[in-house]
């Protein structure tokens, strides 16, 4: 325990650093709002068109009528900016300088070139500084939207991973075991330690980071927040085999939070979720939500009837859930990754930060609680695996499913993030592990990896 401990404390002190930076750069800032006057000048500014959308990399017109400045009230120094809120989406060309000298009875009618960078939103708005500093913006602003040119292979993706998630819920339907879900609901306290675990400590910790990690960027909040929400991933099971833990408990726990996703997962978009939503002035999807929910419902259904009426069907699909599982994480990262590669553009400490602490610190929690309720370390390795491994292809899906562009394409980093980082803990457990076999060959270690598949 000593490696994930050390981890957990550097990351909190990462945490407590960001924070403290955040409130003096916030405090910092006090005297400089303070500084800003109220408009009293009575000017006002039009813009055509009203909002503007332009694909990355490219430049578009826009026209400005400027009305109610008067040249006196300004002072001879004065400067006069159109400005974006957020230039690394979108800029002036030229700077957007308004020479006061070109004001005309306090009117101003002129064009600007506004640059495309990169995703995301950004508003440019007038910006007056006065000869003694003091400055004040326009109330009115123009909406810019940046978004990528849409391809085939966009399409190609969302359309293979719907069809993909679909067919893994047949399996998944098939493989349900009803009589171990009822044996495990007379001595439930693993399910419900990973329960409280997967559904309500894993949100509350994604909205938690992604408020401190990413205080300015909704959409990366909301692509943290759609991953903590998501259920355990497919590959919970796996690495519970490959490390030794128990897999029944692990099976039972992933049919659990799979099955409770139907429910959780809206609950938790719907209510703390819908902050961040209005934070970002983006409408919370409910329709296309409900419709993914629903549409999980249908193939798991499927599932249970191939697994009523063809047993021997539900035994082939049962034999391929798990490699297909495994199949569709590496696709949906793979293919997310390769179509998606101006991603890693936004990758910074902050994102790469997130990727790590949510898994990580869900392994440690998930364990922890485990032990705290003196369950065997077998049952406490499911119990943190399937904390810790949430579906990120679920995320992915469901963010490019619910959202529209750019929103789709900046929360997407996210999840993509916290699948790179999610297997390197659990790849270092697994050679400590491999190491402690060889060094100690005669000593006698518990291994039920196999035993569990019966």
């Amino acid at each position: 325990m000593a490696c994930p401990l050390l981890s957990l404390v550097m990351f909190l002190i990462v945490l407590v650093l960001q924070l403290v930076t955040y409130c003096k750069a916030a405090l910092v800032a006090l005297p400089e709002s303070g500084a800003r006057d109220e408009p009293t000048l009575g000017w006002n500014v039009q813009y055509d068109p009203k909002n503007l959308t332009l694909h990355m990399h490219t430049v578009g017109n826009i026209s400005l009528v400027l009305d109610g400045l008067d040249p006196t009230q300004l002072g001879n120094d004065a400067l006069i900016q159109l400005k974006s809120d957020r230039e690394h989406v979108a800029t002036i060309v030229g700077q957007g300088f308004i020479p006061v000298v070109e004001l005309k009875d306090g009117s101003y009618q002129g064009q600007f070139n506004v640059s495309a960078g990169f995703l995301g939103s950004s508003n440019l708005y007038v910006e007056v500084t006065k000869s003694d500093n003091r400055t004040e913006q326009s109330d009115q602003k123009l909406p810019i939207t940046v978004i990528r040119e849409q391809r085939v292979i966009d399409t190609v993706f969302t359309a293979s991973v719907a069809i993909l998630v679909s067919i893994l819920y047949i399996n998944f339907g098939a493989a349900l075991d009803v009589p171990t879900l009822k044996a495990i609901i007379v001595r439930p306290i693993g399910p419900v330690i990973g329960f409280l675990a997967q559904f309500l400590f894993m949100p509350v910790l994604s909205y938690g980071l992604g408020k401190l990690l990413f205080p300015d960027s909704y959409e990366l909040q909301l692509g943290l927040f759609f991953t903590g929400v998501s259920p355990a991933g497919g590959a919970s099971n796996i690495w519970t085999v490959v490390l030794g833990g128990n897999l029944n408990l692990s099976l039972a726990m992933t049919t659990i939070s799979t099955l409770a996703a139907f429910g959780m997962m809206p609950l938790w978009i719907f209510s703390l979720g819908r902050h961040i939503f209005n934070s970002a002035n983006l409408q919370v999807p409910y329709r296309n939500i409900a419709t993914f929910a629903v549409g999980l419902v249908v193939p798991v259904g499927i599932g249970l009837l191939i697994q009523r009426y063809s047993p021997r069907t539900a035994q082939i699909l049962v034999r391929i859930l798990k490699p297909m599982s495994a199949v569709l994480i590496l696709f949906i990262v793979i293919f997310a990754i390769v179509t998606n590669l101006y991603l890693f553009e936004l990758f910074s400490w902050q994102i790469v930060t997130a990727g790590l602490g949510l898994p990580w610190i869900g392994y440690i929690f998930g364990f922890l609680a485990s032990k705290a309720a003196r369950l065997p370390t077998t049952d406490a390795l499911a119990i943190s695996v399937e904390t810790g491994i949430q579906n990120t292809g679920i995320a992915i899906f469901l963010l490019r499913f619910s959202l529209d562009q750019p929103a789709a394409d900046l929360t997407t980093v996210v999840p993509v993030s916290a699948a790179i980082m999610t297997p390197f803990p659990l790849m270092a457990l697994w050679a400590v592990l491999k190491i402690r076999e060889r060094t100690f060959p005669s000593t006698s270690f518990p291994d039920i990896r196999y035993t569990s598949l019966r």
